[in-house]
């Protein structure tokens, strides 16, 4: 048993990392930015004590010290799972909305936990495959992506559109990590968890339709008719179920071999199309909202795409990938239950 921080608790990720934790028999202390999510979450989990799931108000990740009061535990903490950061399109200042909370919240847990918690032993972090893509090399159909892959975009790469601003934010946040770790050489380890679009099912107590992360929106908009006309481009055609994003950062927590290592976690290639032809293979109540057999765009590109290399999560953490059909499946069910 590790007594967890795990911040950012009622995000699309960590609700599933605190559902793994807790069934592992982890002692879990999430941050939340409200009492009120903090209230959610404690109904959600009714048979687990105060000893076992705790909570700590953290209302802004991007001040400098957000993270000194939750770091201090009785009894102490042994590992962080730091998941708090902004992944969200609505930008009026990338600098102010994407970029700092990104960078200044996981350097300040960083500084927090070597200044007020010892104990820590191992911090891992959810970073993105922004971080590993170079937007700047298109689809790259001779490439093969892997952990040695850096995005090299720069900060004024943020300024350009939204979408370099959301993936120049979690190139420069691990970028501030492990140059943390190399300059101030704490007395615990890091990891980094690398996942690109994060489909899988929506935690209910959290979820609506309209607060659902960025990636499922994708399914929801096709399930609400917003594709009938046009499937859009695919972009990252990779992808991975939630669950397995998870597991791998609580298996990165408890294994020494995943120390100081990046883990670029992909179950593989995806495109829009093959999303649409899933959903209209096992739920025919949505036939008329999806688009019909003429509408062509959403596949693959001719010249090809790149290629993924998830053998360092497979062989270290032990992730065995859920299939595609199983976890678009799996996702578009739990929409139903909200709603769709």
């Amino acid at each position: 048993m590790t007594r967890v921080l795990l911040t950012g608790g009622s995000g699309f990720i960590a609700a599933h990392v605190l559902d793994i934790l807790l069934k592992r028999g982890h002692s879990v202390v999430t941050t939340v930015r409200s009492q009120q999510k903090a209230d959610k979450i404690k109904e959600a989990h009714p048979t687990y004590g105060k000893d076992k799931l705790d909570f700590a108000i953290v209302e802004d990740i991007a001040k400098e010290d957000a993270f000194e009061e939750a770091v201090k535990s009785d009894p102490p903490f042994e590992a962080v799972i730091h998941t708090a950061s902004p992944f969200h399109f609505n930008v009026t200042d990338p600098i102010k909305d994407l970029i700092n909370p990104a960078v200044i919240g996981t350097t300040g847990v960083l500084k927090s936990v070597k200044k007020h918690a010892p104990t820590v032993k191992k911090v891992v972090i959810t970073s993105s495959f922004a971080a590993i893509v170079n937007p700047s090399k298109g689809n790259w159909p001779e490439h093969t992506y892997s952990e040695a892959d850096w995005n090299p975009a720069t900060l004024e790469d943020a300024h350009k559109d939204t979408t370099s601003a959301y993936r120049v934010s979690k190139t420069l946040a691990e970028k501030s990590a492990w140059d943390f770790v190399e300059k101030e050489n704490p007395n615990f380890k890091v990891s980094t968890i690398n996942p690109p679009m994060v489909y899988g099912e929506v935690v209910h107590y959290l979820n609506s339709l309209d607060a659902l992360n960025t990636s499922n929106q994708r399914i929801r908009d096709a399930i609400l008719g917003k594709w009938k006309e046009e499937i859009p481009p695919t972009g990252g055609f990779c992808w991975v179920d939630v669950r397995d994003v998870a597991l791998a950062h609580v298996k990165a927590m408890e294994l020494p071999a995943a120390d100081q290592k990046r883990f670029f976690v992909t179950a593989g290639a995806y495109s829009n199309r093959e999303m649409v032809e899933v959903i209209r293979k096992h739920f025919p109540e949505y036939q008329d909202k999806l688009p019909g057999p003429d509408v062509t765009s959403g596949g693959y590109p001719e010249e090809g795409s790149f290629k993924v290399d998830n053998s360092r999560s497979r062989t270290i953490l032990g992730i065995e990938y859920i299939p595609f059909e199983k976890s678009i499946v799996d996702t578009v069910k739990s929409l139903k239950a909200v709603g769709a």
